[in-house]
């Protein structure tokens, strides 16, 4: 269905398709828009696929893939002491690329997975059995490789069951700030997550989330509302250094320019898009606080960890993109 919506807007006319949530759906738009020579900017789909083996000429990833948080959230807590861990993990391209890619910064840091249980996406709204199951492995951290409503449950049942009064850590591989705010502090307090965006880490975030405040009122910008800004003005600028004329002949060309062109904005700061089509941004590691630690409305997150652009993302190298030259 995604790809059928794409195909139609593409063939309607419209030059750039942005977002797109859920890999499997983003997978498919990204072949469609190398088919029609358009420009695809991923923000929404997490698969490192889409600058890997399925990388296009007319595709960018932007903010976070599986490999980032992967690499920031597995690898940072073996390396904590959670060196056992339990996957409950979405049965689709999304939770299995997350998972796999844990896996592997898991295990070189040398941790263990003890056991995985793969649940039906998007029919799952109870987890208990499988929270029930990653209990009985003794497993340090459990690793919820989904997203959304799911990640929101997951939580709230852990906490019901009493998880994290054991000593086990909640890992969430994916969850933004508006998740932590559904579920409230008493709940959420100790979970563990990568944004590589926070409205309150400094000076350029602030004024960004500032100047916004007025159209968002009693709410934060996230990670994922915010790349769809940044990707915008940097496509746009880009469409304005080419000339629009010239932008409207090919996606691939629009694609070049914008890697040409340095990245800068209030929201992920400076960086650059590589030839495999990743946007280079920090990614940071955040502790949900304690309701006691928090000082203001949407104050959720501890920083525990900064890792720099250059370093956040699969080596350009190890990725198999055809785009990359060997």
């Amino acid at each position: 269905v995604g790809a059928n919506i794409a195909r139609q807007w593409y063939d309607q006319g419209v030059d750039m398709i942005i977002d797109v949530p859920t890999s499997s759906v983003g997978l498919a738009v990204n072949q469609v828009a190398r088919e029609k020579n358009k420009v695809y900017i991923n923000t929404g789909s997490a698969t490192s696929d889409l600058t890997g083996a399925q990388c296009s000429p007319t595709g960018v990833h932007w903010m976070y893939d599986t490999y980032m948080l992967a690499k920031s959230t597995g690898g940072a807590m073996v390396k904590a002491g959670g060196d056992s861990w339990f996957f409950i993990t979405a049965d689709y391209a999304f939770g299995h690329a997350l998972e796999r890619d844990t896996t592997g910064f898991i295990k070189a840091a040398g941790g263990r997975v003890l056991g995985s249980v793969k649940y039906p996406f998007p029919a799952t709204t109870d987890f208990s059995s499988f929270l029930l199951q990653a209990q009985a492995s003794r497993a340090k951290v459990v690793g919820l490789a989904n997203a959304g409503a799911d990640t929101i449950n997951s939580i709230k049942q852990a906490a019901e069951f009493g998880l994290m009064r054991r000593g086990v850590k909640l890992a969430a591989l994916l969850m933004f700030l508006p998740d932590v705010h559904a579920i409230g502090l008493q709940t959420a307090q100790g979970v563990v997550l990568t944004e590589s965006f926070c409205w309150d880490l400094n000076d350029r975030t602030r004024a960004i989330t500032q100047r916004l405040q007025p159209r968002l009122k009693d709410v934060k910008p996230n990670m994922a509302s915010i790349a769809n800004y940044s990707a915008t003005l940097h496509y746009l600028k880009a469409v304005a250094d080419m000339g629009v004329a010239a932008s409207k002949v090919s996606g691939t060309e629009v694609v070049n320019r914008m890697k040409a062109m340095p990245c800068d904005d209030d929201a992920f700061g400076p960086g650059r898009i590589r030839e495999d089509g990743r946007k280079l941004c920090p990614s940071y590691l955040f502790e949900v606080k304690k309701p006691e630690e928090s000082h203001a409305p949407w104050d959720y997150y501890k920083l525990l960890q900064t890792t720099p652009a250059e370093e956040a993302f699969r080596p350009l190298n190890e990725g198999g993109c055809p785009l990359v030259r060997s």
